[in-house]
């Protein structure tokens, strides 16, 4: 199997050809650093973007509705006191989205050490891990791109913030915030079905696995954490 070259091909190849792209960086070092930086941008980017262009006292009001909408008036008014600075708020949500998806892949790297080491075969530690997960996760990146434009042919500044996930179900069946819903289906995304399938092509080069508990290994920890949030919404 040919090698990809360079950390930049493997980011293109890795959408029609993944397992050349996973059988390389199985045996090169520090090409993960390129994917981390690129998810960081592009995931930044349209948060910043929404809050220099949204309606800020609106996106206030919306927001204390839906964290504190059960709260008497006066912990309403604290609620949007806390929450009245917009720089504060845009930073937040840029570093909170860099923030989120460090910790978010470093769970996801312990979660595929822990799921492989009954293949003695399998030498990767944490770290290759935690570098596999940067280039699993990006299709986000699409996700992202999408968002942008969005923001960027926006008319109305009274923009909900669901449209920071227009590939979730969240925003394709334009449910609102305030909706106890609303969370789950943001971080159901179309995406999501290309992660899973990037996943178990990773673990189809780097294990010795079948197939089947590849993707059981690729999709178990999405549906786990889907079905669990939909029951405690229920009950």
């Amino acid at each position: 199997m040919q090698q990809v070259s360079n950390p930049f091909q493997a980011m293109k190849d890795i959408i029609t050809k993944p397992n050349r792209v996973f059988a390389t960086i199985n045996e090169v070092d520090n090409w993960s650093w390129i994917p981390f930086l690129f998810i960081a941008a592009t995931g930044a980017i349209p948060i910043y973007l929404y809050f220099n262009f949204v309606d800020f006292a609106w996106y206030n009001e919306l927001m204390v509705q839906s964290v504190a909408g059960d709260l008497s008036p006066a912990e309403q008014s604290a609620v949007r006191n806390a929450m009245a600075d917009q720089a504060q708020s845009l930073w937040a949500g840029v570093f909170g989205s860099v923030l989120v998806v460090i910790i978010s892949n470093a769970i996801l790297a312990l979660y595929f050490n822990i799921m492989t080491r009954s293949d003695e075969e399998c030498v990767q530690g944490y770290t290759d891990w935690y570098g596999f997960a940067w280039w699993i996760s990006l299709p986000s990146v699409v996700c992202s791109l999408i968002s942008i434009l969005v923001v960027v042919l926006a008319q109305d500044n009274q923009l909900s913030p669901v449209s920071l996930a227009p590939t979730s179900l969240a925003f394709i069946f334009s449910i609102e915030t305030s909706s106890q819903w609303s969370s789950l289906l943001q971080s159901i995304r179309l995406e999501s079905i290309w992660v899973m399938y990037l996943t178990a092509v990773g673990l189809s080069q780097w294990t010795k696995f079948s197939a089947n508990r590849n993707y059981t290994i690729a999709v178990a920890p999405y549906l786990t954490i889907w079905i669990i949030w939909t029951l405690i919404i229920i009950f």
